[in-house]
């Protein structure tokens, strides 16, 4: 196997074939400006409606509650900002957690030095978010929670749904980072009872630089961009018209083979997971062991460098120090902090995450050579 085993899915994914084949006429032929009225404007137009009916009917949303973004940091930050901004005269406090992605702990960050206030509730030791303390937080200037669906180090999916249930009897919007868990497992904005949620293409197998983000009918947001009147008037600039219709395919194919996928992607991570747990001892499995994404496999190595390793193994396996966003740096991930993750576990934690595009055989090879190092 000449290129290193690709088990990095959680940072991004490579693009499924029927995505490319779906793009290429508007890469070719279709070029018109969405916002021109004339034949080349209309196509292109019908495409960018057809691709949020596509990514609608994965969310079980309607298609109006969809608004195109450049991809999951964005939908963050216009959720938030979007939220908070249009609601001051009810309140200026947010609750978050402690293990959110950056572009969510950042946006906080930022409003807090702009006059906001925000709560950051801790996990347990499986990454776990309580939803009772989530309630004793709140105060009569709560506006915002936001609390992502499943965590991208270790996995942990989250109890949003009880979430819900006390945002709605507090009368207080909650908006969920999906990136991780869309195309994954099931998520149905009915179901899951958010008013809004992100969505990254490049998280399933779309392009890069394409997301969504689910903004229940009747909620207000402030303008993200301005300018012409692009996306509800919320996000101005002529649309990505290629990408949109990669990430509108995409979601038609996460939706058709998510019992497949999920069912291929559990196996595979289980195999790996077995396959090192007898032949490397020191071995400790982070995040939930139910309640977790079916890919991810974030295991912490006793006593050795995670850096060290993935130097190592390089040439044979592509993986993550924690988290991709942390990845250049040596310090132990803020997530395994907030977990509790003693240090000397922590600083050899590799995370491994599956796609529906590994197979067995790259499984078994990737066992092989990390016994090899670590054996």
């Amino acid at each position: 196997m000449k290129k290193p085993i690709y088990l990095d899915y959680n940072a991004t994914t490579p693009h499924d074939p029927e995505v490319i084949y779906a793009m290429i006429p508007y890469l070719e032929t279709h070029f018109g400006n969405p916002s021109s009225s004339h034949h080349y404007g209309l196509v292109t137009k019908e495409a960018i409606e057809n691709a949020r009916i596509q990514v609608a009917s994965l969310l079980n949303c309607l298609p109006e509650e969809i608004i195109f973004t450049s991809g999951g940091t964005e939908s963050n930050n216009h959720a938030i900002k979007g939220i908070t901004y249009s609601n001051l005269s009810k309140g200026n406090h947010i609750i978050t957690s402690q293990i959110e992605h950056p572009s969510v702990l950042e946006v906080c960050k930022y409003l807090e030095n702009n006059g906001f206030e925000v709560t950051y509730i801790p996990v347990d030791e499986s990454g776990l978010v309580n939803p009772y303390h989530i309630e004793r937080a709140i105060t009569d200037k709560t506006i915002l929670i936001s609390i992502m669906h499943a965590n991208n180090e270790v996995g942990t999916i989250e109890p949003i749904e009880e979430i819900a249930e006390i945002a709605i009897r507090y009368g207080i919007f909650l908006h969920t980072d999906a990136a991780q868990s869309v195309g994954k497992i099931p998520v149905d904005v009915k179901t899951l009872k958010v008013d809004l949620l992100t969505v990254a293409g490049h998280k399933l197998y779309a392009p890069k630089g394409v997301g969504a983000l689910y903004a229940k009918k009747g909620i207000e947001l402030t303008k993200f961009i301005h300018g012409a009147g692009q996306e509800r008037g919320l996000r101005a600039g002529t649309e990505n018209v290629i990408e949109i219709v990669g990430l509108g395919k995409a979601c038609e194919i996460a939706k058709r083979d998510l019992e497949k996928n999920y069912l291929h992607m559990l196996n595979t991570r289980e195999l790996l997971y077995n396959g090192i747990k007898e032949r490397i001892k020191g071995v400790r499995l982070n995040g939930h062991l139910e309640k977790r994404l079916p890919n991810t496999l974030s295991l912490s190595f006793k006593g050795i460098s995670a850096h060290a390793f993935i130097s190592k193994i390089k040439d044979y396996l592509a993986v993550s120090v924690g988290s991709a966003c942390h990845s250049d740096h040596e310090r132990v991930s803020p997530v395994l902090q907030a977990m509790g993750v003693p240090f000397e576990w922590a600083k050899g934690t590799i995370r491994f995450s599956t796609g529906k595009m590994t197979t067995e055989e790259e499984i078994k090879y990737a066992i092989e050579k990390i016994s090899e190092v670590l054996g």
